[in-house]
């Protein structure tokens, strides 16, 4: 057996370095080891508790990838396990040797013979063993042990190696499943259909399926309560990113001073409270879809940085100097008219043409006919399901009670209505083994959208109305009610929105939105 050089060992050392994955990376080993070691047979065995399994071999049969061997079992390899450094067996050893009858070169047991192993440990933890077997006696007395020292280390540096690569990639791919799973339940959850079969809901589930594939910025516009995120979360799940992560960002709720760390992410030491590295959402959706609900809330100043990002899929977290590359798809929401606040100076432009590549609209509930009963009977089984009731039913004069209503709330405001009504019809038949929602439990539905007290519907003088003008014209005689109702109420309010608001049993925002179609304002004058 010849001196093996240092040259060789460094040789060694730099082939593996060369290695790209698993696989080639322990190929390369044994490669390596058996150009460095003249032998017959090279194995590597990871260990695990109390079995060694083969990872890789050469010299010997291939089935003994298959086999797993109980440290117990085999003497030679519990000594080669309970010792530090490496072991070279006599050639007449009373051991046996668990290859037998597994080498390629030689048929049944083997004869007087050349056998060591090299005990793998990195960070003081056995990770496996590396077995060299000649079937020249006496082959490896001549190997100095330093040497067998640093082949040991150089093999575990590359088994803990491949074994730290697996666990990240293991855990990345597990990441990915779950971010699926996640995304796939919140689509289910939140209602992962489009319900209706009206002319104009098919148009958009159309537009939907034609859009989706591509990787086009989308502008999804519609009144509050239409189902705008739900449209997002299906353009998502039918986009080539439904794998990926779909991150929502309400930008009506980012504080002012935030919305760059929140988007971005930031870097410790970056500000004050910045204690640690945070990602941004940007970050959190790559690869996937950023839903940006309420983008016409966005503050001027902050729509310059997120038009910079769109236009160069690039990122800069404060307080960092590197840029980071991102592959996001911009899926943006809004209520408002941009094309009106663009002419108006409170939405950029050059922002509103990058998120508008493809404009969705997604009707109001009331252009969707023939869509009220089944969302409606899509939430009487949701809402059945959440309260646990065994059987629900909605009765035919219910559902033409709804069917007669414009619904200014929309989708949202009809979820609700059921789920009340749901209550009310519980309450009333708590004996019966099949609850009925009746036109009763769904209260007084108003022009304005929701439930008065009946003391209210007598003083703003509607069933008059109603009564007087049957025949008329329903839009613009509900139009009219509306002005009239909500301009008396603010006048007796002195124009507070937020007690008009309470007086109607609606949200501030609603009114807001139904005044301003109605063009109604408050003027507040200082005398």
């Amino acid at each position: 057996m010849k001196k093996i050089s240092s040259t060789a060992v460094i040789e060694l050392a730099l082939d593996l370095a060369t290695s790209l994955n698993t696989k080639d990376r322990f190929d390369r080993l044994l490669d390596t080891v058996r150009k460095t070691i003249t032998c017959d047979a090279v194995a590597l065995l990871s260990f695990h508790g109390d079995v060694l399994k083969p990872i890789a071999l050469q010299g010997l049969s291939r089935d003994t990838l298959g086999r797993r061997f109980y440290v117990e079992e085999h003497p030679r390899f519990l000594a080669l396990c309970q010792s530090k450094s490496p072991i070279r067996f006599a050639a007449d050893s009373p051991l046996p040797d668990p290859y037998d009858g597994l080498l390629i070169d030689r048929a049944g047991d083997l004869p007087v013979h050349s056998c060591m192993g090299l005990p793998l440990y990195y960070d003081d933890k056995l990770l496996g063993l590396l077995t060299i077997d000649s079937l020249t006696p006496h082959d490896f007395e001549d190997i100095e042990v330093r040497i067998l020292e640093v082949i040991s280390a150089i093999a575990a540096a590359t088994l803990n190696t491949a074994f730290l690569l697996d666990q990240l990639e293991s855990r990345a791919d597990h990441s990915q499943r779950v971010v699926a799973e996640l995304t796939e339940e919140a689509w289910k959850r939140d209602g992962g259909e489009l319900i209706g079969e009206s002319p104009i809901m098919l148009q958009l589930k159309q537009e939907l399926d034609i859009v989706a594939s591509s990787d086009f910025n989308i502008l999804i516009y519609g009144e509050t309560g239409v189902g705008k995120e739900l449209v997002a979360r299906t353009l998502h799940q039918k986009s080539l990113r439904q794998h990926g992560p779909m991150v929502y960002v309400n930008c009506a709720a980012l504080p002012e001073n935030l919305i760059e760390s929140e988007l971005f992410g930031h870097v410790k030491g970056a500000f004050t409270g910045a204690d640690r590295n945070r990602a941004g959402k940007f970050s959190l959706a790559d690869g996937g879809t950023l839903f940006l609900d309420e983008i016409g809330e966005l503050p001027f100043g902050a729509q310059s940085k997120i038009l910079r990002a769109i236009q160069s899929n690039e990122i800069q977290p404060v307080g960092q100097d590197n840029v980071e590359e991102v592959d996001v798809r911009i899926v943006a929401a809004t209520n408002r008219d941009l094309k009106e606040e663009v002419g108006e100076g409170r939405f950029r432009a050059d922002l509103y043409h990058r998120l508008s590549v493809y404009p969705i609209r997604v009707p109001r509930l009331y252009e969707r006919v023939g869509d009220v009963q089944l969302l409606a009977g899509y939430f009487v089984e949701q809402t059945r399901r959440k309260l646990g009731i065994p059987q629900l039913k909605i009765t035919e004069q219910a559902v033409v009670h709804l069917t007669q209503y414009n619904w200014p709330g929309n989708v949202r405001e009809l979820e609700h209505v059921v789920s009340r009504a749901t209550l009310k019809a519980r309450a009333r038949q708590r004996d019966k083994a099949i609850i009925s929602i009746d036109k009763v439990d769904c209260g007084t539905l108003n022009a304005v959208g929701v439930e008065l007290p009946i003391e209210l519907i007598a003083e703003s003088g509607f069933s008059s109305i109603t009564e007087q003008h049957v025949n008329l014209n329903l839009k613009v005689e509900t139009e009219s009610f509306q002005k009239q109702l909500i301009s008396r109420i603010l006048k007796e309010e002195e124009g507070n929105w937020a007690a008009a608001a309470r007086r109607l049993s609606t949200d501030r925002a609603n009114l807001n939105r139904i005044a301003k179609s109605l063009n109604i304002k408050v003027v507040k004058s200082v005398v």
